[in-house]
């Protein structure tokens, strides 16, 4: 799909985004406090797509409305630019919204659910009807105005309401969980276009999402909620090699903890005594010598046929291009998950078999001993 960006929208500074303390209580049934969001605080850099990632009831969604406008704050401001626009309605955010459901009008056309935001703003003839070609050309449904929403395909009504969403020409681009009801592969070309469209405008845009790959494929920066907070904010692979606390490293991906003891300190590594053996892996910050330390493993941190330590195989998948290998690694330690890539090699070890091992250290990274949520510095 041929993607062009407007020359008078891209000569439009992107919006930034502040969430300056914001929280959201409610009251259960029951009576008790709840507090959905709470107290955090995250600036969205201008033309960035940002997502909000994490298990259902971690406040990703609420957040989301409360950018949005369809939530108030209890607590908190939310900055567009320099407008604190937390008490507006959504109509006068600026912002368009892609949702779940698509939320389209199924009696009218593909060209009348396009133009219902454009008309509320007050474009009539020419201008109304560029603005809604323009952005079917975008999403790639050129030709099909006139199409009645039920004879559309699921992937087909996406772009529909991506299109609706876009047409405004929005400061904002928000979307919760827009892919969630499509089949996989199409999820994979959809947020492909997501993603090239958003690039093209320059449109600053908060996803909500709670499948990680989506969250990875798609942003600048990855927002990792847990209980209403944020747990870490950085770049899709800051997150991933460096989490910033143990819940985010078994979140993102799969993760061994292996326990080790802190031997010796210096800025970004320490030097750890595992298993009998010495690693130097990076770390945050807050080790101190003699403490305990929890290394973060990744299955390809782990190089298996070789190394100083000795495990026994308690399972084995293949896999084709690699073997994926449960371990038992015995002192205490929890089993251990390993992939190996060089099986043709040296073959694929059974159940029952003992082998080697070892970490490879640039690969691993050993968690901060304080890994209090809340978090929201971007890098």
């Amino acid at each position: 799909m041929g993607l062009k960006a407007d020359p008078q929208r891209a000569a439009k500074a992107p919006a930034t985004v502040l969430l300056d303390r914001l929280s959201k209580h409610f009251t259960s049934p029951e009576g008790s406090l709840v507090k959905a969001v709470d107290d955090i605080t995250l600036e969205l850099p201008g033309g960035s797509f940002v997502t909000l990632l994490g298990p259902s009831g971690c406040g990703k969604t609420t957040t989301l409305r409360m950018i949005a406008g369809f939530e108030t704050p209890t607590t908190g401001r939310i900055m567009l630019d320099d407008r604190d626009i937390a008490r507006l309605t959504p109509d006068r955010r600026g912002m368009g919204m892609v949702f779940q459901s698509y939320a389209l009008f199924p009696h009218l056309t593909v060209h009348d659910n396009v133009a219902f935001g454009v008309q509320l703003q007050g474009k009539k003839g020419k201008e109304l009807e560029r603005a809604i070609e323009a952005a079917l050309d975008l999403v790639n449904l050129h030709g099909l105005g006139g199409r009645r929403i039920s004879e559309l395909s699921g992937g087909q009504q996406q772009r529909v309401a991506l299109a609706r969403a876009m047409a405004i020409e929005p400061r904002v681009l928000l979307f919760d969980e827009p892919l969630s009801n499509l089949d996989a592969k199409l999820r994979v070309s959809l947020r492909s276009e997501i993603r090239r469209i958003q690039q093209a405008l320059g449109t600053t845009s908060v996803y909500v999402t709670h499948d990680q790959s989506e969250a990875m494929a798609l942003s600048d920066v990855v927002v990792v909620m847990n209980a209403g907070r944020i747990e870490q904010a950085g770049p899709p692979a800051v997150v991933y090699r460096r989490p910033a606390t143990r819940f985010v490293a078994d979140f993102i991906g799969r993760a061994n903890f292996l326990t080790g003891e802190v031997l010796a300190v210096d800025d970004e590594h320490v030097d750890v005594s595992l298993l009998g053996g010495h690693l130097r892996i990076a770390a945050g910050g807050g080790h101190t010598t003699g403490s305990s330390a929890v290394i973060v493993a990744r299955p390809e941190s782990v190089r298996v046929g070789e190394g100083p330590f000795r495990a026994t195989v308690r399972g084995n998948t293949f896999l084709g291009s690699y073997v994926e290998y449960e371990l038992d690694l015995g002192q205490g330690q929890d089993n251990m998950l390993a992939v190996d890539g060089e099986w043709m090699t040296h073959g694929i070890q059974q159940s029952g078999e003992e082998i080697a091992w070892t970490l490879v250290p640039e690969r691993a990274y050993v968690l901060p001993a304080s890994t209090n949520p809340g978090a929201s510095e971007i890098g």
